[in-house]
């Protein structure tokens, strides 16, 4: 291009010039609009940033609000205990103080539906239902905990055994004993793994599967020795010996052997 071209061009208005040169009669008629749109986003954004802050502070207030509710758990229970000054009275049976838990924690519910407090809630309440004999009541609750809390609360594998003991309730064995597994798989403690297994265990037996049951009763022991899981299997395979279910004692895993988990 020579210096005459290029002196040529540099006098025609460029492009922004020209979008400019357009768009100026066009804010002129839309410039109140404009401005009330771009308003408007900024209030939205604002909006939406206090309504997170406002939440994050109901959820904490919950949070609050659900220790409190808990704090019935710390009260003894002693029939013939006197009150001390200061502090709420013992509970004189296990069953008052589920009664207590329960209307506790359903007024804290109500008050805070739809909050994660009041997800988190539904478990403690569900146990004590199922304590009451509450079975109907208590599965909803231990479904809404599975359905809402953190997948990675430490809670989790309490909650599958909850929903094995509603199953079972309702005789449905086959299911009860995959909650129960679900119970091994999460439990994070060799006492956790193994109760699951011996409930997987009580699921064979009410089946009427002894020999089953007694064979699984066996794998706890191997699964989580020396906890209170192998102990209370232990007891089973005496009852079922007992009731002449031959129990073959298991042969110590050879040097170098690992056992596996059996609910993994």
């Amino acid at each position: 291009m020579s210096f005459k071209q290029e002196q040529k061009e540099l006098k025609r208005p460029d492009e922004l010039q020209k979008l400019g040169q357009q768009a100026l009669p066009w804010m002129e008629h839309h410039g109140r609009t404009v401005v009330f749109g771009v308003l408007g986003v900024g209030v939205l954004g604002l909006i939406v940033t206090v309504a997170q802050h406002l939440g994050e502070r109901a959820e904490l207030h919950a949070a609050s609000g659900f220790g409190a509710a808990l704090t019935v758990l710390d009260r003894e229970v002693n029939a013939t205990a006197s009150p001390k000054e200061g502090e709420d009275p013992p509970f004189k049976t296990e069953a008052e103080k589920d009664a207590a838990l329960i209307a506790r924690l359903t007024e804290f519910r109500q008050a805070n539906a739809g909050k994660k407090a009041a997800v988190n809630a539904a478990l403690p309440l569900a146990q004590a239902l199922l304590r009451e004999g509450k079975v109907a009541e208590a599965g909803p609750l231990v479904d809404e905990y599975l359905r809402g809390a953190d997948p990675t609360d430490p809670l989790r594998p309490l909650a599958y055994e909850s929903k094995g003991y509603v199953l079972e309730a309702q005789k449905k064995y086959d299911e009860a004993a995959t909650a129960f597994e679900q119970l091994s798989r999460e439990g994070k403690t060799d006492f956790m793994k193994g109760m699951g297994q011996y409930h997987k265990a009580r699921m064979l037996e009410l089946k009427g599967d002894r020999v089953g049951a007694a064979t699984q009763f066996q794998q706890v022991e191997a699964a989580a020795p020396n906890s209170s899981a192998a102990r209370l299997a232990k007891d089973r395979l005496g009852l079922l010996a007992a009731q002449g279910v031959s129990v073959v004692p298991q042969l110590p895993p050879p040097a170098g052997f690992t056992l596996v988990d059996a609910g993994r």
